[in-house]
């Protein structure tokens, strides 16, 4: 039986391809973290909307333009295992990889390059500055009173809402020529990107870094391990691994494979698991 390739891979960030949460990390930076990481959760588990907390948290923080620009390394620091070359693997299998994220844009997108995304297909949320902040009228050369510039306001969008990743995903696809023919998968930790799933062929939760009770147990497709590796099975298919023998991302397959004999995916659906399963039998020797 044939497991399908998903052309078009949706990551979200904060979570997914790194282990903070960007905005805790800044609340941390304030001295505010407990109050911050209890709106954080109550919106990334689905008790409260997205947007009752995105403007109320980075209120509460009110971070300097420096702040938020110290992201981009703790981001890069704290990258999740295998992150990096499971994005490599799929772009070298032609495959489209993109981030979506509620997370700040200028940490984000410069965290995304870092792994290897495309700048154009990187979304997050862009804010702004009061620039009158600290000693404006003086210009110095090494750009420190720009960094002192603090958060004023964000532009609430699609990202900020909890149900709103959907109609982002369907707006990158637009720019895709032959879409209709190709499958797409989304990846992610938090009740957004669950609700997100519905914009993609296959929704796959992440629970290796912040499992969600209530996203495991609606996602298809779940992913219990801290390595991103058994993502290449489900978004590349088993029969991949093929075209990346005596190639540097081979290892990533067989690595992905381990953890898949370790339990490292599950399923919702019993059809969808059999499918999957059987396709592995059908491409490797002994149980998997």
């Amino acid at each position: 039986m044939r497991w399908p390739s998903y052309k078009h891979v949706f990551f979200d960030c904060d979570s997914t391809l790194t282990t903070i949460e960007g905005i805790d990390a800044l609340a941390a930076s304030a001295g505010k973290s407990w109050r911050i990481k209890v709106l954080t959760d109550a919106a990334m588990n689905g008790d409260l909307d997205l947007e009752e907390v995105y403007g109320k948290r980075l209120r509460a923080i009110k971070p300097t333009r420096g702040q938020i620009n110290a992201l981009r390394q703790q981001y890069k620091n704290n990258d999740v295992e295998d992150a990096a070359t499971v994005i490599a693997t799929l772009q070298s299998l032609g495959h489209q990889v993109y981030i979506i994220s509620g997370g700040l844009l200028e940490p984000v997108r410069e965290f995304g390059i870092y792994l290897g995304v495309p700048a154009q297909n990187i979304r997050a949320v862009h804010v702004s500055y009061n620039e009158l902040a600290g000693d404006w009228w003086i210009q110095p050369e090494d750009g420190q009173n720009q960094s002192e510039a603090r958060y004023m306001s964000y532009n609430p969008d699609a990202l900020t809402i909890s149900d709103g990743k959907a109609q982002i995903v369907r707006e990158l696809l637009d720019q895709q020529r032959g879409r209709a023919r190709e499958r797409t998968l989304l990846i992610g930790d938090g009740h957004s990107d669950l609700l997100a799933g519905r914009a993609v062929d296959l929704f796959v939760g992440f629970g290796g870094v912040a499992p969600r009770q209530r996203v495991q147990r609606a996602a298809p497709a779940y992913i219990h391990s801290h390595s991103l590796a058994p993502l290449l099975l489900l978004a590349a298919g088993p029969a991949a691994i093929h075209r990346t023998v005596q190639t540097e991302h081979n290892a990533a397959f067989t690595k992905a494979l381990q953890l898949l004999s370790t339990g490292a995916i599950t399923f919702q659906d019993e059809q969808l698991s059999q499918k999957f399963h059987k396709a592995c039998e059908t491409v490797y020797t002994g149980p998997h």
